[in-house]
């Protein structure tokens, strides 16, 4: 009889060698999952973000940055800029739907919380704003975006966030 591990979900931090395979992760999630909200010409705008490995990094390592693997490789990140705002969270095609993104958000929600953030916002793409809604983010206003001379919508949203060791 042999037994085989249930694949396991888990965080972790984000370490410089993450780069190459969260910039894949990332052009790979613009290019798979966001057909039905964007054309071929502003997801090439989008992804092309990841082409500059060395940049993608050092934004990385500019934020709070978590990973999330599957029985040990990457297959997610969320990143969080200036203590309150999801600047990145991306999920590969392969490991959507199967809870990264959750467990992404829930811990950046308890880490901005447990920092003193009232609040969490995001600049939500059509194809993330379900997602983030069903979150508990509200829709604050549409955008337009321009990015290498092409014009992108988003959403802005934003979350109350629960005190936690902070004054009333």
């Amino acid at each position: 009889m042999s037994a085989v591990a249930n694949p396991r979900l888990a965080l972790r931090p984000f370490l410089p060698a993450d780069a190459p395979i969260l910039a894949a992760i990332f052009r790979a999630s613009v290019e798979e999952l966001t057909a039905d909200d964007y054309d071929d010409e502003q997801r090439e705008a989008w992804a092309a973000a990841g082409d500059d490995e060395e940049a993608f990094a050092d934004r990385l390592a500019k934020r709070l940055t978590l990973v999330a693997t599957l029985n040990g490789s990457p297959v997610g990140f969320i990143a969080l800029e200036g203590g309150d705002r999801i600047d990145l969270l991306y999920v590969h095609p392969a490991a959507a739907g199967q809870g990264a993104g959750a467990m992404l958000c829930d811990a950046i929600e308890r880490l901005a919380a447990s920092r003193g953030a009232r609040k969490l916002t995001v600049e939500a793409s059509d194809n993330a704003q379900g997602f983030f809604a069903h979150r508990g983010f509200v829709a604050q206003r549409r955008n337009t975006i321009l990015l290498d001379g092409v014009w992108l919508a988003n959403t802005s949203m934003e979350k109350a966030l629960p005190a936690q060791g902070r004054p009333s």
